[in-house]
């Protein structure tokens, strides 16, 4: 399989991404440029956590309109499987390819830490080879991730089985206490209604190296490869 990980001026989880993809999990990886115009023959495009033009006016908002993006919309639109981690759920919020807006923590500082994470549905790319009953811990790190929507549209996602993790504790309880940046109903990732594009705040590629001590993350990079191989078959 081949991965494309588009590279935005203030992108700083780009090689950490690429690294995962190519020495744990083996995959091959293009390095897309934010003024390409070419998604170079790709099969999941990925958008890596950073400060995309320095988060000017919002995070995401004018990375947005990168050349890259006009591909990356089309691509999506064909169906094609597209993934945003941190700023790059905030790319795709802005541009309208996910639902709902990334807004600054309740706390208005940066968060640094491990979270846990429990699936919501596990019928999706990401999420399917989680075993259920699974808590998986992976870090945030942002200053704008509370994720917002308004309550119509909160019923709607839910209902079309559009919401991916919700933030929890360490025994897969969701609570207010388990929320750490205010986001409406713990909600931590989200994918669209056609179920081909993804957004998560948490960073799985910082989980899935075992010389970190953490390789939780990798189950989400290996649910999308198995998915994606079966259907192949």
């Amino acid at each position: 399989m081949k991965f494309g990980v588009v590279i935005f001026p203030g992108s700083n989880c780009d090689e950490d991404m690429i690294y995962v993809l190519e020495s744990i999990m083996g995959q091959q990886v293009e390095r897309l440029w934010h003024k390409d115009t070419d998604l170079k023959g790709c099969n999941m495009i990925v958008l890596p956590g950073g400060f995309s033009y320095g988060d000017y006016l919002r995070s995401g908002a004018i990375a947005r309109f990168s050349p890259i993006m006009e591909q990356v919309i089309r691509f999506s639109e064909k169906g094609g499987y597209v993934l945003g981690i941190c700023n790059g759920f905030q790319v795709l919020c802005e541009a309208g390819m996910l639902p709902g807006a990334l807004l600054h923590n309740n706390s208005r500082q940066f968060i640094c830490k491990n979270v846990y994470l429990t699936p919501d549905n596990h019928e999706t790319l990401v999420t399917r080879s989680i075993p259920p009953g699974d808590v998986l811990k992976i870090p945030i790190a942002h200053g704008e991730g509370k994720y917002y929507l308004p309550d119509d549209e909160l019923e709607k996602i839910t209902e079309n089985g559009q919401v991916l993790f919700r933030y929890c504790d360490e025994q897969g309880k969701v609570s207010e206490a388990a929320n750490p940046n205010g986001s409406v109903a713990n909600i931590a990732g989200v994918c669209n209604a056609g179920k081909n594009v993804f957004g998560m705040m948490p960073h799985p590629e910082r989980a899935a190296d075992i010389e970190l001590g953490n390789v939780d993350g990798r189950l989400i990079f290996e649910s999308i490869l198995d998915t994606i191989a079966a259907s192949e078959v």
